[in-house]
């Protein structure tokens, strides 16, 4: 065995007793890698004293609380659904750069709301070494909500997490970042169920005619579609037609401008124009 994969198999024996040791688990459960991977390792762990739960909510991206039901049943974990209103928050629909901490506090606040149904002693997320030192304010509202971070507390980062599903046989294990579609709302523009229903079509036109996994369209002031997708296929974009189809789609959806971000792909970057002063930094 490698000194790598040793540093692994101390790293999972170490998360594995830190769930074991928690009695009945909760997981916040959302299908990306992370939470799939803790999900696994509890139901590993704590055996049916492990249960995943899944926010429903507008936010969502297609197929993605369908992969959340797939994923509890292949890993063989009980999985409740729960129907999240941060939609009712006019705090989180003005979409300051704190917006996550309201989603955050929405879904744990319903946990500990249905603590009858789901008998637990602890509730854990995914949250992992690479998280720290970015801007998160959703970890406040865990740290409100005393809810504990496995991962953390073990030294995983994201790259052992991503070994750890493969070695798991987790079809996530090469997943990209999924984040939540009000990420894609450029902070000061409201959160409105039209806005992430027009990103979500967008993006999966876009995954469709290029054949990617991985972009994003950002929606930016003045109804203007930003697309990123990786600096070395942004010329498939220009390719016949290509250009025009996207534009004419993405306008039929509410969009008035169309451009692509010369840039490329780069997750969180709608963080870069929050001032310093309100960049809520973990460590």
């Amino acid at each position: 065995m490698s000194e790598i994969a040793e540093k692994l198999e101390m790293k999972k024996q170490k998360l594995l007793d830190i769930l074991r040791k928690s009695g009945r688990v909760v997981v916040a459960f959302s299908a990306g890698v992370d939470s799939t991977v803790l999900a696994k390792a509890a139901k590993i762990a704590c055996g049916d004293d492990a249960t995943a739960v899944t926010a429903r909510s507008l936010s969502l991206a297609t197929g993605e609380l369908e992969e959340s039901i797939k994923l509890a049943d292949q890993i063989g974990i009980r999985h409740h659904i729960l129907e999240t209103k941060e939609f009712n928050n006019p705090d989180y629909i003005k979409n300051a750069s704190n917006r996550c901490y309201f989603c955050k506090t929405e879904l744990y606040s319903l946990i500990e709301n249905n603590s009858g149904t789901l008998q637990y002693d602890c509730v854990v997320n995914g949250a992992n070494l690479d998280d720290l030192g970015d801007h998160r304010p959703g970890m406040d509202a865990a740290s409100e909500h005393h809810i504990r971070s496995p991962f953390i507390e073990a030294e995983f980062n994201k790259n052992d997490i991503r070994e750890l599903a493969q070695h798991w046989d987790l079809p996530v294990w090469d997943k990209p970042a999924t984040p939540c579609l009000s990420s894609r709302i450029a902070y000061g523009l409201e959160v409105t169920p039209e806005r992430i229903q027009a990103v979500d079509q967008a993006e999966l036109f876009l995954k469709k005619e290029l054949n990617l996994r991985t972009l994003r369209v950002r929606y930016e002031q003045n109804d203007l579609a930003r697309i990123e997708v990786p600096v070395e296929e942004i010329s498939r974009i220009f390719e016949g037609d290509m250009h025009s189809r996207i534009s004419d789609y993405l306008r039929s959806l509410g969009f008035k401008y169309v451009t692509v971000d010369l840039n490329g792909f780069r997750s969180g970057s709608m963080n870069n124009l929050i001032p310093v002063e309100d960049l809520q930094i973990h460590r």
